[in-house]
């Protein structure tokens, strides 16, 4: 089992990050695009929102290939326009440079790895 945390931030507007929540919400994301996620081998995905800061876990098997995902994304017309749509709520964090989208993040600590 894979972890994968990423970062992203949205446009700082309150009505913005309401209609992004709008379309995560159950019933509102294009169930290809769902599909295509699991597809890819992940089994979970969770996206967290802090202000206008989003940091999304996912949990993939051990099928899970980010070229492959990335091959099936573009060859797939309802993620290209869902990414499309997404894209008009989202801007990088400082870290990913103007072209960047959702991050990936360092894991800095562990408590399994540290004893008492």
């Amino acid at each position: 089992m894979t972890r994968i945390c990423l970062a992203l931030d949205l446009v700082d507007d309150a009505a913005l990050i309401a209609e992004y929540e709008h379309w995560h919400r159950v019933g509102n994301t294009d169930p290809a695009v769902s599909r295509s996620i699991r597809d890819a081998g992940i089994t979970q995905m969770e996206i967290y929102r802090a202000g206008n800061r989003l940091f999304m876990v996912i949990e993939a098997d051990d099928s899970y290939s980010d070229e492959a995902k990335a091959a099936a994304d573009a060859a797939n017309p309802a993620v290209i326009a869902w990414v499309a749509k997404m894209k008009a709520f989202q801007q990088p964090i400082p870290a990913a440079g103007p072209d960047g989208t959702w991050h990936p993040m360092e894991r800095i600590f562990r408590l399994t790895e540290h004893t008492d």
